[in-house]
């Protein structure tokens, strides 16, 4: 008997029609990648390309930030002129790519890069007659910059010898500052601001001393008589700093996690021969080995200064000349008012008068010790409405943090 193949031969045919589709299938894209190969390893999808018109251009660069690009201190120094120069222009007329080129500059601290990406943008700015003209301009006024560089500061009392022994003295002194700074909350720079108004005073009125002593040591002078330490911290104005921290009726008042800042440890013995007749407080400040106090006392006294023209409506938080002012006058003289002014000692360096602000201020904003005594960030300064310390908190700026 014979099988029944009426239903089985259709299945059959549908079958070796599937599998016949997929094996001729597979062949298809074989042969295709097959052809594909080919043409790819013989360089027939090659397009014939084109030389870009500005090819000499881009060459020109290449060659002129290559190794002609002079990189020797003075040379850098040019570099860096141009760069701001350049960007200023440009943010007149396209802020958006200026803002670019300055945020590279600002992150990667190569004039290099920041200059080609200029030369990238001036292809195009050349062609805004206005641009090229100022342009122009300011190349040729940049090129006669350096046959009348000077290496000195603007500032006079800067260039005298005692105050590069001063710096050395104060960068031997940094640990002692920033822990200043971190236990009071307030910059360190300012802190140094107040110390520079001291020592420099001290120049003049004690130069034979200093150049004698303190300048072949590189270290600080101290205060004596009436006023102590490396800050020149008078006793009675260390008491009162100590009983701000305690008064919470006091304007000066900084709140109690400041209170005990200036408890004296009675374990702890200050004395040494130089100041065993003195009181401890004085003790504290007169330590010829640790200068922590000079700076903790110098610091608060700034903050409770701060606090006290903020509660009373005039916030001087960003003025280290009136600062400094009041702290080489004292607290009877810390008056909050609207238009404080900047005074107190009165000294000549080269000729030149000076009061102890003045220096302060120039100091703080002549971006000597940038390296060990950074600016921090500060908000604007803006009145508040008098409050009792004790029933309000002030928002102060970064630099004098609560």
């Amino acid at each position: 008997m014979q099988p029944d193949t009426s239903t089985s031969s259709p299945l059959r045919k549908i079958l070796r029609v599937i599998i016949t589709t997929i094996v001729l299938g597979f062949a298809a894209y074989g042969a295709f990648l097959a052809a594909a190969h080919v043409m790819l390893t013989q360089g027939w999808t090659t397009e014939s390309g084109v030389i870009d018109a500005n090819s000499a251009y881009y060459e020109n660069l290449h060659t002129k930030y290559g190794s002609a690009y002079a990189t020797d201190s003075a040379s850098v120094r040019k570099h860096r002129y141009e760069v701001l120069d350049r960007i200023m222009l440009l943010s007149m007329y396209r802020p958006v790519n200026a803002e670019h080129i300055m945020r590279a500059y600002l992150q990667s601290g190569d004039e290099r890069i920041a200059l080609r990406m200029l030369d990238a943008v001036d292809r195009y700015m050349q062609l805004v007659p206005e641009y090229a003209t100022r342009a122009s301009e300011r190349a040729a006024a940049r090129a006669g910059i350096t046959t009348n560089t000077s290496r000195t500061s603007v500032f006079v009392w800067m260039n005298i010898d005692e105050w590069g022994y001063l710096k050395e003295g104060i960068r031997k002194h940094k640990r002692w500052i920033d822990s200043a700074s971190r236990a009071s909350g307030v910059e360190a720079r300012l802190i140094v601001t107040c110390l520079v108004g001291e020592q420099v005073r001290k120049i003049n009125t004690r130069r034979e001393m200093y150049k004698g002593l303190v300048a072949p040591l590189k270290s600080l002078s101290f205060s004596t008589a009436f006023s102590y330490g490396v800050t020149g911290i008078k006793e009675s104005t260390a008491r009162m700093i100590e009983e701000h921290l305690r008064d919470s009726t006091s304007l000066c008042y900084l709140g109690a996690s400041y209170e005990h800042l200036l408890d004296y440890d009675t374990t702890a013995s200050y004395a040494n021969s130089y100041n065993d007749t003195l009181s401890v407080r004085v003790q504290r400040l007169t330590q010829p080995n640790n200068h922590y106090y000079s700076y903790l006392y110098a610091a608060l006294f700034v903050k409770q200064i701060i606090a006290q023209w903020d509660r009373s409506g005039y916030p001087i938080a960003d003025r280290p000349e009136i600062l400094a002012t009041i702290f080489n006058l004292g607290f009877a003289k810390s008056q909050p008012k609207a238009n404080p002014e900047v005074g107190g000692a009165a000294f000549t360096i080269s000729d030149v008068p000076y009061s102890f602000g003045s220096i302060a201020y120039e100091f703080y904003y002549s971006g000597e010790m940038l390296e060990e005594f950074p600016y921090l960030p500060t908000a604007p300064s803006t009145p508040t409405t008098p409050a009792r310390p004790a029933s309000v908190g002030v928002a102060m700026r970064a630099r004098v943090g609560w």
